[in-house]
């Protein structure tokens, strides 16, 4: 694959053959990749992190709906 540097930028060659410009810089390739990869495990933090609360409240839930049947039956015997 035959290359030419562009003129002004030193991370951008041109492709001969497609005509195409081709970022050459690795290391800002794979910052992105790390930022990308970050960006996905707070995304699953957070859905995991939603999911326990979802799941706290469904609990909460059944107690408050427990304790009130409860404190019917202990009316009921009063």
């Amino acid at each position: 694959m035959d290359r030419l540097k562009v003129q002004d930028n030193k991370d951008l060659e041109r492709d001969t053959k497609s005509n195409a410009i081709v970022n050459t810089n690795t290391s800002a390739l794979e910052k992105a990749r790390k930022r990308q990869a970050d960006a996905q495990r707070q995304r699953d933090k957070l859905r995991e992190v939603t999911r326990e609360v979802n799941e706290i409240k469904c609990e909460m839930h059944d107690i408050k709906c427990m304790l009130s049947k409860l404190l019917e039956r202990w009316y009921e015997l009063q």
